[in-house]
């Protein structure tokens, strides 16, 4: 699946591309070009509950949303997996999450796990699976759940024994940003208002579904995006953006004045759309704010 830099930006990109096309009709594999981000592609199309699944991307873990053990692997170790069909993995410990309540209105998924990383730190539970337990965990939807697994590693065993437990109550969950340049400075989404920004993206495999673009599409209805400022929306995938145009989403976000791409990776990947410059300031639903993430190393 080619989602990132897409279509292809230069002559470089453009054979690393074609190899992959020829390798995939050689062999008689699906081969998924302009079809959106892998992740939501895989999910659409391939995802089942209780398959064990390697991907070459950090993301890999969304396939826990359906109940699959999905993570990202090395490229040797994922090389050595299609080569020979076997891979070695040590079993995680598992980490117990209690999610009790309902998120109130106008807090998502989002704001859940970037709390849930902000308490534990980004590196909480490396080389552990984090399993979503209890009645707040069964309020959440699919796409909900996407946006947790996106960021973490899931995993669901009745028989386990947990290394730790937390629980979380989601009627106190708030809108929370991810400050530069770690996904744990996690702050109080008010914290950051005032803030002039350069760019926005709605988008990306934690943030470019439907629902993600029904509650942007809500929010600047009617109004304009702000003189000197660019509005990059990228659905995660061709199926979502043609449910965008039957419900009228991309028309609302063009005529605010936003800028609507192909489905890819795009501004999250930092190198091919909405690439950032000095000092430029971007406020994203990508999955990563490390510095230079999104284009020059003095961007935030």
């Amino acid at each position: 699946i080619v989602d990132h830099n897409v279509p292809s930006d230069s002559p470089k990109t453009a054979a690393s591309q074609k190899k992959m096309r020829d390798f995939a009709k050689e062999h008689n594999i699906d081969f998924w070009e302009g079809k959106g981000v892998c992740h939501q592609v895989m999910i659409e199309n391939y995802v089942r509950p209780g398959e064990l699944i390697f991907g070459a991307d950090s993301h890999t873990c969304s396939y826990g949303a359906l109940g699959a053990f999905g993570t990202g692997v090395g490229c040797t170790d994922f090389l050595y997996g299609m080569v020979t069909g076997t891979s070695w993995v040590l079993v995680p410990e598992s980490v117990k999450f209690n999610l009790t309540g309902k998120l109130p209105e106008g807090v998502y998924a989002r704001d859940l796990i970037l709390t849930i990383i902000g308490e534990i730190g980004a590196n909480g539970c490396n080389y552990q699976a984090m399993e979503f337990t209890g009645e707040g965990a069964k309020t959440l939807s699919i796409s909900d759940r996407m946006a947790l697994c996106n960021m973490a590693v899931y995993h669901s065993d009745p028989d386990a024994v947990y290394a730790r437990e937390y629980t979380f109550d989601l009627s106190k969950v708030r809108p929370v940003v991810a400050k530069p340049d770690f996904v744990d400075n996690v702050v109080p989404a008010e914290e950051a208002c005032g803030i002039e920004i350069n760019e926005a993206f709605l988008g990306s495999c934690n943030n470019g579904r439907i629902e993600d673009l029904r509650v942007g599409a809500e929010i600047i209805k009617g109004k304009k995006v702000a003189e000197g400022v660019r509005f990059l929306v990228v659905p995660a995938s061709q199926t979502i953006y043609r449910q965008a145009l039957k419900e009228g989403l991309i028309d609302t976000f063009m005529e605010a004045g936003a800028i609507v791409m192909n489905p890819n990776c795009s501004v999250c990947w930092g190198s091919c759309q909405g690439v950032i410059g000095e000092n430029e300031v971007l406020i994203s639903t990508g999955t990563r704010n490390f510095k230079g993430r999104a284009g020059h190393p003095s961007s935030k």
